[in-house]
This record gives C-alpha cells, structure tokens and sequence, in this order.
C-alpha cells in the first residue's frame, strides 16, 4: 500500500505535467499560428506586461463544463483566459488575457466566470484591472450562456468605473458585443495591423449596405485611434505597446481612495521657461504647436498624450510637475486654430472625469478663438455635446489651474475652465485676449452704423477696432476685474504651476449629496 508521502509524491508529479502542459499550451502548432501573424501568446503578453516573476495565477486548472457540439471531447486547462495578478513597478496590478489558441478565445460560461472573479479581486483590492484581449466573441457552442457571461463583465466594468483604473488591449480580433467592454474602461490601446473592433464585420457590412472593406479598414488601430476616438492609443507592435501600458500605470492611482505616485525630479521646479517666450506668437492669427509648451513646461519634457490622433484640436495629456502627476488639457493652435467642436468637447470630457476620478490635478492652457461655427456641428449637436466638457470641469472636485496663453473668447473661454466654472488658480499672459469675440468682429458688429456712414468705412473700422482692443481685450481687463488671478512672465510659467499644486494638494471640497448627476449626453 503507499504511502501519503509516497501518493504526494505521485500528485506533484502529475500537478507539474499538468501544470507545464498549460504552460506551453494546448498544441505547438496553434502557438506556431500565432507567432506566424506576428502576435504574441496570452503568457508572453502577460510576462511583457508585469516585473518579472511576479505573475501569480488565478484558476489556471478551470475547464468548462459544456457538452454537446464537440465541446465534451476538448476541455483544455484555462478554458482560453488566464488570469492573475502582478506587479506593474512593485505595485499591484491584475490582468486577465485571452488566449487564441483555445477555442479562438472565445468567450464560454466557465471562462466568463474566471474573468468575473479575478474583476472582483481587482475591486476588492482596488488594484488596477488590465484586459489583453484576443478573442473571437461569445462561444457560439454554448448559446446564452456565453452572452450572459459579458452581461456580467460589463456590469463589473461599470462597477468599477471611477473606482479602479480600466486599460484594454486590443490585440487581435474583438467584434460584437465584446467591444463593448473595451468602450467601458478608461483607456483603450491598439497594434497596428492585428486589432479590429467592430459591431458587425466586413461581410455583414457588405450584405446590409452593399461596402465592401476590410476588417482593418472597417475598425483597425488606426481607424480607431484617429476616426472614431474608440482607441487612445495606437502603436506599431506588442512590445512597445505593452512598454507604455506600464508607463500609463506609473502615472496613476492605484484607486480612487489614492493619489497618484509621485517620482523623484532632477527637473527644478522653478527652472525658468525662456523658451515660450520665441514659442507662442504674439499675433493671435499666427499657428504654433501647443504641444512644444507643454514640453517645455513638464519635468523632463516627458508627457503622454491621450487621443493624438483624434480631435486633433484639443490635447490631453499625462505628465508630471516637480515629481507630480497632472492632467493637461490644452487647445491646439496647429490644428483647426484650436476652435472646440464636438469630437474636441467630448474628448476633453471624457478626460477631465478620468483625471477627477482618480485624484489627478489639472492644468488646462488656454488659447481658444471659440466654438467651431457651421450647420453640421449645430445639427450634429455641439450645443448638447459641448455642454459635456462644460459639465466636467464644473463637476470636477481635483486642484484646477488655468493659464490663457493667447486667445479666450466667447463660450469656449469659459469652458476651458475658466474662475467663472471654478478654477482655483487663473493666470494670464500679456498676450492674452479675454473677451466676448475677436477685436475685428467685435468693432462690426458694435461700430457697424458708425463705421457704414464714414467717408472711410475702412479707416474708420479700423480705428474703432484699435479703439476696442483698447478698452475690452488689453491684457489686464481681466485681472482688474478679478477674473483671472494674476499676469505673468511666460517664464515662469512652469515655477507658477509648480508652487500653486503645491499649494492646492490639500485641497478638500465636497459636491451636493446625490445618487449622481446627469450629464449631458
């Protein structure tokens, strides 16, 4: 008869085949179809990912329990999800990976219910929750039961909003209602050439409405990154996409009960900004590139912009000041004269609420002539739209600090967080122009009976333009009457920002009691 030690023995030995089999996967070939399309496997994106050996795995030995459609004879380990949790920069971070080569990744009831625990450790722990996703959609063999499995990761995916960062990567195929979890987390990131998110494919497309498009033309990275705003962030291959997801993860929280972690700066925080004066033109007609002051403003000249390709006329962007990190929002002159439209409103919303969920300290650069005029942007809503971004900042509870660099009229001045919405600290440049519009359209519309019976309607239009600029739009209108807190040097902007976070990091202030607001939407 053997012993305990012995039948232990006999176990282990089996729990280590076992164990190495799930390991290197169900089959050598589906890891060689893989490689072959140029993707990595569910392990080796998770071992990119997390510090080295910190991977801990959560129900590696699950099988499903389906029968029936060939589904008795192939109950492979995993179920085609790994789950677990590691460390992202000694830190805690859960992740869960589809993995391709079982079942296509497809979603069945027992992987479903793997990833529903492992989004419930994330909560409970209030750790960071990434998604590797590569997986072809609901397990057809296992009807509703695999449908009712993502009604339960999108419950935990809303949950779990403003609470716990969500980052999705998309690295292979993601259509149907499985694209709808991605949507609901607070960051997407997609690979070039190998991620597609759509509702219904190419062939249904074609079939309904008779387009014919590929999978990437239809809901490629690119596609995604620069025309729907679906995905943040896009990128050439795995390894440096997965590179800046842990970049993006040193940036934040690892809840909304936290602040962010600051990191050590050699930047000295009162480094002078010289530079800004050459950057911005004082002509308010010239372009420039908002994102050069904002290099030159941030620790290092490091940041991470948010959305780079789309709505190309606002920037967002993660960076630090004096070891902090900061949300940017800021208006871009280079692209559209930095006018707000919808895509621009909804962008900077959907930011905004990121950066007050989880603590995050705002700097918005303000250099905006207004809202983009047209029929198609009245009709397409901008009213109700850009009412999103007006809510957030009004909303938003974080340290704000605003600076108007050049231009601030009309609606889009006060939007861009101005004192008026509750900014904490405003500042100006000289060159700043805060009014109700443009000098040149203001003078026509004010002067137009003076400047139509002038001998000179030119002459005079343009003495009555000098004369408005004058009264209304000089640099200090504002600050006299209390709306912005001071006019600074351009180069001392950084040093500025600086001390007023500083000062703002104690901040405390409480919204109405409410089961929660209504935004517009």
């Amino acid at each position: 008869m053997a012993t305990v030690s012995e039948r232990s023995v006999d176990r282990l030995e089996e729990l280590r085949r076992i164990r190495e089999s799930v390991r290197t996967g169900p089959d050598p070939r589906a890891t060689g179809r893989q490689h072959a399309k140029g993707k990595l496997t569910a392990r080796e994106r998770i071992g990119l990912l997390l510090d080295e050996g910190s991977f801990t795995e959560v129900e590696q030995l699950r099988r499903h329990r389906a029968t029936g459609f060939g589904l008795e004879a192939r109950k492979p380990y995993t179920d085609g999800v790994v789950t677990g949790w590691g460390t992202v920069e000694g830190r805690t971070v859960f992740v869960y990976a589809h993995d391709f080569r079982i079942f296509g990744g497809a979603l069945g009831e027992a992987h479903a219910e793997k990833i529903h625990k492992l989004m419930d450790m994330a909560l409970a722990a209030g750790a960071p929750l990434v998604s590797l996703n590569d997986g072809a959609g609901a397990r057809i063999q296992e009807g509703v039961s695999a449908l009712a499995g993502y009604g339960g990761i999108f419950r935990r995916n809303t949950r779990a909003s403003g609470v716990i960062p969500q980052i999705s990567v998309m690295l292979g195929p993601c259509a149907g209602g499985a694209a709808y979890s991605p949507a609901l987390t607070d960051f997407v990131f997609a690979v070039r050439d190998i991620s597609q998110m759509f509702i219904t494919g190419p062939d249904v497309v074609k079939a309904v409405t008779g387009e014919e498009i590929t999978q990437n033309g239809l809901g490629g990275a690119d596609v995604h990154a620069g025309t729907s705003g679906v995905a943040h962030f896009a990128y050439d291959d795995e390894e440096t996409c997965l590179a800046e997801v842990r970049y993006l993860l040193s940036l934040l929280p690892s809840n909304n009960r936290e602040l962010p972690p600051d990191a050590p700066s050699t930047d000295p925080a009162d480094r002078p900004n010289d530079a800004l004066l050459d950057l911005v033109p004082a002509d308010g007609n010239r372009s420039y590139d908002i994102r050069d002051v904002i290099e030159e403003t941030v620790d290092d000249g490091e940041f991470m912009e948010v959305h780079a390709g789309w709505a190309t006329n606002l920037v967002c962007a993660l960076a630090r000041l004096d070891g902090r990190t900061v949300g940017i929002v800021a208006n871009q002159p280079a692209a559209m004269a930095g006018v707000l439209d919808i895509d621009a409103s909804e962008k900077g919303a959907r930011f905004v609420q990121f950066c007050d969920s989880f603590n995050i300290p705002l700097v918005t650069l303000v250099d905006v002539p207004g809202f983009l005029p047209g029929v198609e942007q009245e009709h397409e809503g901008i009213i109700r739209r850009g009412a999103k971004l007006l809510y957030a900042y009004c909303n938003a509870t974080v340290p704000r600090v605003s600076v108007v660099l050049r231009k601030a009229y009309g609606g889009a001045y006060i939007v861009m967080d101005s004192r008026s919405i509750g900014a904490d600290v405003a500042l100006a440049w000289p060159t700043n122009e805060i009014a109700v519009m443009g000098a040149e359209g203001a003078a026509n519309v004010v002067f137009r009976r003076e400047i139509a019976a002038a001998d000179d309607p030119e002459a005079m239009r343009q003495q009555k333009i000098k004369e408005y600029r004058s009264e209304l739009v000089h640099p200090y209108y504002a600050a006299e009457r209390g709306l912005v807190d001071d006019v600074i040097d351009p180069r001392e902007t950084r040093a500025l920002l600086v001390r007023a976070l500083a000062m703002l990091a104690t901040k405390s202030t409480t919204l109405p009691s409410r089961k929660h607001g209504n935004p517009p939407q």
